[in-house]
């Protein structure tokens, strides 16, 4: 029995995809993030955030905290808020989906929701509403005095995942897997995963994937930063990047991603949202060209309950 849902959080499924990558000489397999308590990647960052601010004293006994998201880290921080006693304001887009805002408020959270620049577009935040969640987040927090746990530039994100993620990749994989993927939001789950999977076997591929519009990092040409793919390509070095971790670059369309989200419905079984299919996308053109035995291991960030008011799986 755990003593709260945070010891819940982690030791996610490895889930190998053997009817989507049947015929690749690669075989994939998805980590399913969405099984801790808030449903995604993020409250592994979340709870480590909080933990490392309550260790230093910049979180103090029932202070505030502030922070920007496009809904996967409030609601992380909004379950280890509530279980450890803190206010939290979330500061999100009005682009992303309303499911998350709602969850939100169910675990307590006050949300403020920021209007998007140059007028409404659901299910698409750009690097411009970005900058304008960010100047909110920022005011609030000057405001309030609060604890702002600024994912983009705070290290314990990489850190989470450098001393869960990736160790328990390597452990449920049998230290076999050859190649990981991720999408580069904040960075901080490719680099604390990659950085924690090279340390097990130098010989590890980490390939990162970026929208087919802003391929940003990998130094291409951005046509646009407004696509479907929430909570990542918004074109910006993250502060967090480490490009010695990083083998090569992926990119996938909208299309790609929406389409292998859908098939990963059903075909496995596995109910994900747009990061997943762009994620899983990526993995399976790797799968394609990698030498035969490889292992592709990847992420699914959240899970498609927090994406159902979308066309995602209409």
């Amino acid at each position: 029995m755990h003593a709260s849902a945070l010891s819940a959080i982690g030791e996610t499924p490895l889930i190998a995809l053997d009817r989507l990558a049947e015929g690749r000489p690669g075989r994939v397999a998805l980590k399913l993030e969405f099984y801790s308590p808030g449903g995604s990647v993020k409250d592994r960052v979340a709870e480590r955030i909080v933990a490392d601010a309550e260790r230093d004293g910049r979180l103090r006994p029932g202070g505030t905290v502030v922070e920007l998201t496009s809904g996967n880290m409030g609601i992380g921080l909004a379950v280890v808020c509530a279980i450890r006693g803190y206010r939290l304001i979330a500061v999100m887009s009005e682009g992303n989906s309303v499911e998350r805002r709602r969850v939100l408020e169910a675990l307590g959270a006050r949300v403020e929701l920021v209007p998007q620049v140059g007028g409404p577009r659901p299910g698409q935040v750009s690097a411009e509403d970005l900058r304008a969640v960010e100047a909110r987040t920022e005011e609030l927090a000057r405001e309030l005095g609060a604890f702002r746990p600024d994912q983009f530039n705070n290290p314990s994100a990489a850190a989470a995942h450098e001393t869960t993620t990736g160790p328990e990749i390597w452990r449920q994989s049998g230290g076999r897997l050859t190649h990981f993927v991720a999408s580069i939001g904040t960075g901080g789950t490719f680099v604390g995963t990659a950085r924690a999977l090279k340390r097990a076997n130098p010989a590890i591929r980490c390939l990162a994937a970026e929208p087919a519009a802003a391929p940003f990092i990998a130094g291409g040409t951005v046509t646009s930063t407004s696509h479907r793919i929430q909570g990542t390509g918004y074109a910006l070095i993250p502060p967090l990047w480490d490009p010695a971790l990083c083998d090569g670059f992926l990119s996938v369309t909208d299309q790609e991603a929406v389409e292998t989200a859908r098939r990963l419905a059903t075909s496995e079984g596995i109910l994900t949202g747009f990061s997943a299919g762009a994620n899983v996308a990526a993995a399976l053109r790797l799968a394609a060209e990698a030498p035969p035995g490889s292992l592709i291991v990847t992420l699914a960030p959240d899970t498609g309950l927090k994406y159902l008011s979308t066309d995602l799986f209409g």
